[in-house]
């Protein structure tokens, strides 16, 4: 099934660094139209990879200096190579809940309140990844949107892995819930700890923004609270870190439980 992308308004973008461009040659998920590296004899192994992916799906290489990549990228953290590509293909909700209904197994869903940092949401995105999630869920407003700096932090799996933007995340966990999906927020003082709820169910596990958590609208929307036990004198972990440890507890479940 061809799934439809939001791209309204959306501009090409620059990828900068190994694995994005790496990962956005070899998904096929959007075009990549001009890559820039470093000139032949001052790059490695992996640099070399990208030009033969480039080569072998007819994207234009370029040779450049170093300081041209940096402006290129806007950042020193380049790696040597910078691409333009298309704009991000944002997925629509109807094509989320399409697939969550094409069964195997159950449903994972990542949705976001108002996460700021790039970075923060490239590691979640790269996280949801890695333990199958069916999409990770962000607001259009008062959140971070896909930028080099998010797949680059996310190791090029925003390439891969459905990112759905919507514009009332209230009303989008409402359908997720209608879809048969418990909502299980996660905050500091919730009902249960990530290891005493049952993570083998289909859900939607959402993670607050960095300064102020869950909003109370999406807290009251939640089935289930979850907590993150800690025994150091720094009473939680960074939005990031929670998403990281209560994805895998997800994971870890249901591969014990062979879902």
């Amino acid at each position: 099934m061809k799934r439809r992308s939001d791209r309204s308004g959306e501009k090409d973008q620059t990828l900068h660094g190994i694995h994005p461009v790496r990962e956005a040659l070899l998904a096929r998920r959007r075009g990549v139209r001009k890559i820039w590296m470093l000139a032949p004899g001052k790059g490695g192994a992996r640099r070399e990879g990208v030009e033969a992916l480039a080569g072998e799906a007819g994207v234009a290489v370029e040779g450049a200096t170093r300081e041209r990549l940096t402006r290129l990228a806007g950042s020193d953290e380049h790696q040597g190579i910078v691409a333009s590509v298309d704009p991000f293909p944002y997925e629509q909700e109807a094509d989320l809940l399409t697939r969550i209904g094409e069964g195997g197994a159950p449903a994972l869903v990542l949705a976001l309140d108002s996460i700021q940092d790039p970075r923060n949401l490239g590691s979640m995105i790269r996280c949801a990844n890695t333990v199958g999630a069916h999409g990770v869920v962000i607001p259009k407003d008062r959140s971070a949107g896909i930028t080099a700096a998010t797949a680059k932090a996310s190791a090029g799996a925003v390439e891969y892995t459905p990112v759905v933007r919507v514009t009332n995340l209230v009303r989008t966990l409402e359908a997720l819930k209608r879809a048969g999906l418990w909502i299980i927020g996660a905050v500091s003082d919730g009902e249960k700890t990530l290891d005493s709820f049952d993570a083998t169910a289909p859900l939607a596990l959402v993670i607050g923004g960095e300064e102020k958590g869950l909003r109370p609208l999406v807290r009251k929307r939640c089935d289930l609270c979850v907590s993150i036990p800690v025994a150091g004198e720094i009473a939680s972990l960074n939005a990031a870190m929670a998403a990281a440890v209560l994805l895998h507890e997800v994971g870890r479940q249901r591969r014990l439980a062979g879902a």
